[in-house]
């Protein structure tokens, strides 16, 4: 959770300060003139402090090891998976997106995989002494 909440502000903050390396970075090529209507640098920007603020509760939730967070992101991240996918499939964003769709998919998969993964372990360790596992805190 804390490494993809640095990646995310971090990949925030260069979509604040160079929003044309942010294009770059998706495979988009940031267009040399800007025509009337073009809302482009809006979108980059709102896109890029998303992911900045979303970055920071990333690795806030890590700190706090807020494991209910950690829940929640995996749906939500399949979601944003299908969503990109189906807009490259649909024609209403360009195939660089399926890398970001691969991303989000593969970063729930393996936050789902790692929850299981903990989730059996101190049941098994629970079981072998003889309690029973301790749920998530009540806060989560």
């Amino acid at each position: 959770m804390a490494v993809f909440g640095v990646l995310a502000a971090a990949l925030g903050a260069v979509g604040l300060v160079a929003p044309d390396a942010h294009l770059s970075m998706l495979g988009l090529p940031a267009p040399a003139g800007r025509g009337s209507g073009d809302h482009t640098p809006a979108f980059v920007t709102a896109s890029a402090m998303a992911a900045f603020n979303m970055g920071v509760y990333y690795v806030l939730a890590a700190l706090a090891d807020w494991r209910a967070f950690f829940r929640w992101t995996v749906p939500f991240r399949l979601l944003t998976c299908a969503v990109f996918t189906a807009a490259v499939a649909g024609g209403r964003a360009p195939e660089a997106f399926i890398g970001i769709a691969a991303w989000e998919g593969l970063g729930a998969l393996a936050t789902g995989t790692a929850l299981l993964h903990e989730r059996r372990a101190a049941a098994g360790g629970a079981a072998r002494a003889g309690t029973t596992a301790a749920p998530d805190r009540a806060d989560a």
